[in-house]
């Protein structure tokens, strides 16, 4: 059974965090936007009806320290589902992701490349590329002179990849990861798409960042990937990363102070676990300290005077934990099964706790952003968004 106490989905200093969620309310009779204190959930939805609206207010710490807010509820009730249950705390935000931001991954990338997809083909490639490529890459920083060097080097080798270059290069991987209102939150089922064989969790940091490019806080997210799939073509990267419930974030989206700030993501740890019923268990972590370019540069890339998202956007970070224990047969590194559970943890920032599904066995996405108005309008919040 997913572990969905309050105590453990909440930071370790979670009376003293600015916790920004949404929840869809039984007694409202749809999504309201949340602020958390103290266990008790507190409406927002009367100030602004989208957490995409609530990010773009200049006093968003004053409303979220406000005296006089209405309650909708404990935590506790929405957790168990008698008030409801959790949602992703973004709505209208474009949903982003950087790829192949930290050394280990990008090996893995280029393993998954050479493999074509076929994993009994990769644990080979692993021996023959880690130690030219793993040990070079870990102090490199991208678009350096160094890294130019480095990918003369390995050109000359026969070993360049596109991974690599997205990877070292001076342009990031920026990619979109999901469509808005689509996104799963903490106990929701998670989605892997049934063609694939060989996927895995990417436990991964994701910046919630507003319309004019401040980053405004930070929260947890899962960029489901499926391996097989992607590593027959990078082309195929919308078919393995864009896909029903195939997206967590959550569970709250913990909002910048004097408590908690980029500096904080900057060196967080990752941690994730997952628990089968075949009795399977992994555990990982991924460290912020070891990506190869910072957050604020990669949230520079996505969102410019090139590039606009005028709802704002969330980001993903990228993740350095690559899977490659051993599952069904030796040699056969890891793949998810049915029933996995999923839990991806910051101290600062709680825990994202999802179970894998199929993503056709997984409730449809239907409540789209055209829905929503519809909804808040019903409710007579059309104005707020």
């Amino acid at each position: 059974m997913l572990n969905l106490e309050t105590g453990y989905i909440l930071p370790e200093d979670d009376a003293r965090a600015l916790l920004v969620g949404r929840v869809w309310s039984k007694a409202e009779g749809g999504p309201c936007v949340t602020v958390l204190r103290n266990g008790i959930l507190h409406d927002l939805t009367h100030i602004a009806a989208t957490v995409s609206g609530l990010l773009e207010r200049d006093d968003l710490h004053a409303i979220l320290r406000s005296d006089d807010l209405p309650v909708l509820g404990s935590l506790k009730d929405f957790l168990s589902g008698a008030a409801g249950h959790l949602l992703a705390p973004i709505d209208l935000q474009a949903v982003k992701a950087a790829g192949v931001t930290f050394a280990e991954s990008m090996l893995e990338r280029v393993i998954e490349e050479r493999a074509g997809g076929d994993l009994q083909a990769a644990q080979d490639i692993r021996a023959k590329l880690a130690p030219v490529i793993g040990e070079n890459l870990r102090d490199i920083s991208a678009g350096s002179e160094a890294a130019a060097k480095v990918k003369a080097l390995l050109q000359e080798m026969g070993l360049w990849s596109q991974y690599l270059e997205v990877g070292i290069g001076p342009d990031a991987e920026i990619f979109t990861k999901a469509q808005p209102m689509s996104s799963v939150g903490c106990g929701a089922e998670i989605g892997i798409h049934p063609i694939s064989d060989w996927n895995n969790p990417e436990p991964e940091i994701v910046l919630a960042i507003r319309s004019d490019g401040t980053i405004l806080g930070a929260t947890l997210g899962n960029d489901v990937n499926l391996r097989d799939v992607e590593g027959r073509s990078a082309l195929l990267l919308g078919k393995a990363k864009d896909n029903n419930a195939s997206c967590a974030i959550g569970p709250f989206l913990r909002i910048f102070d004097d408590h908690f700030t980029l500096a904080d993501v900057e060196t967080a740890v990752v941690t994730l676990r997952v628990r089968g019923t075949d009795g399977f268990e992994m555990a990982g972590e991924s460290r912020m300290e070891a990506i190869s370019r910072s957050p604020a540069e990669l949230a520079r890339q996505m969102l410019n005077r090139s590039h606009q998202y005028p709802d704002g956007a969330v980001l993903f970070l990228g993740t350095l934990f690559a899977p490659v224990q051993d599952r069904r047969a030796p040699g056969q590194g890891f793949t998810h099964e049915t029933g996995d559970e999923v839990e991806i943890a910051s101290p600062r920032l709680g825990a994202l706790v999802n179970r894998v599904a199929r993503c056709d066995a997984c409730p449809e996405w239907v409540f789209g952003s055209r829905a929503l108005i519809a909804n808040l309008v019903a409710r007579g919040l059309g104005d707020r968004v």
